[in-house]
């Protein structure tokens, strides 16, 4: 994150920006996302700023809390039958916000690849 600059999930984490919370501890935060790609598209973000998946990884405590998070978030939305679990690092891998969160994707058929 550049110095000064807002972080939309941080604002999210913290609740100064609404979102449609579906799970929440005193270090994760899961929300639906706003353009879903499927049934359900759940965001799960841990509440400080890590930039991306390889940033998060110095912090194993909180990497295993945002899966923790995966795995409450995933049996909430019943999805038994499988999901996708989605993290995607840098421009070119799709990250649009820099700020490591985990798609929870599922309610339909997954393929792959994806498409």
């Amino acid at each position: 994150m550049i110095e000064g600059m807002a972080c939309v999930f941080c604002a999210i984490a913290a609740g100064e920006i609404p979102a449609t919370v579906v799970h929440e501890t005193d270090d994760v935060v899961a929300f639906r996302d706003l353009k879903p790609v499927a049934p359900v598209h759940v965001l799960v973000i841990p509440r400080q700023h890590y930039r991306d998946v390889r940033d998060l990884a110095a912090d194993p405590a909180t990497m295993v809390a945002v899966l923790q998070a995966v795995d409450v978030v995933a049996a909430s939305e019943g999805l038994d039958e499988g999901f996708r679990v989605v993290f995607n690092t840098g421009g070119q891998g799709g990250q649009e916000v820099d700020h490591v969160h985990a798609h929870v994707i599922g309610g339909r058929q997954m393929q792959w690849p994806p498409g």
